[in-house]
C-alpha cells in the first residue's frame, strides 16, 4: 500500500501492514492411512480485513515411520479453504527412523473474511506404517496491504 505525503494513515490501514503470525501445534498424534487427514490441532482459522491478503506457511511435519516399506512416501499438504496447496512434504519411508520434514507455501486470499490453513498427511499406498507426531507445526504469516 503506498503511503502519500500528506495522506492521514487510519489504524485499521498501519494494522494490516504489520504482519501478524498464527501457530498450530499437534496436539496429538496421527497415524497416517491411505486418504488425507487432518493432524490434531494443526489448523488455524482466521479473519482477513481486506481482499487480497497474501499469506506465507511453514509446515513442520514431524515423521515417524513404524513400518518399514521400499517405495511408499510419508506425505504432508496444506489446505487452505478447502483447496489442497501444490507443494508437498515428503519422506520416504524405506528406513525405520523418525525425521523432521518442511514445506513452504505462499499465496493470496482473494476475499477478506474468515479463512482455515490446515495440514494434513496420508500415505502414498498400502503397506508400511507411520505417524505424524507431536512435533508437528504450522506456522502462518498474514500481510494485508490493502
Amino acid at each position: 500500500m503506498p503511503i502519500l505525503a500528506g495522506q492521514i494513515i487510519t489504524a485499521g490501514q498501519l494494522a494490516r501492514m504489520q504482519p501478524t503470525p498464527y501457530i498450530g501445534e499437534a496436539t496429538a498424534p496421527l497415524t497416517a492411512g491411505t486418504t488425507y487427514q487432518l493432524i490434531p490441532g494443526c489448523s488455524i482459522t482466521l479473519a482477513t480485513l481486506a481482499p487480497n491478503a497474501s499469506y506465507s506457511v511453514i509446515g513442520v511435519f514431524d515423521s515417524a515411520v513404524t513400518t518399514v516399506h521400499a517405495t511408499n512416501l510419508m506425505v504432508g499438504r496444506l489446505v487452505v479453504d478447502g483447496a489442497a496447496g501444490t507443494g508437498l512434504a515428503i519422506h520416504a519411508m524405506d528406513t525405520l527412523d523418525q525425521d523432521t520434514v518442511a514445506m513452504v507455501w505462499n499465496g493470496t486470499l482473494p476475499a477478506a473474511g474468515s479463512h482455515t490453513f490446515r495440514l494434513e498427511g496420508v500415505i502414498s499406498g498400502t503397506g508400511g506404517a507411520g505417524r505424524f507426531g507431536q512435533y508437528t507445526r504450522l506456522l502462518v504469516t498474514i500481510t494485508e496491504v490493502v
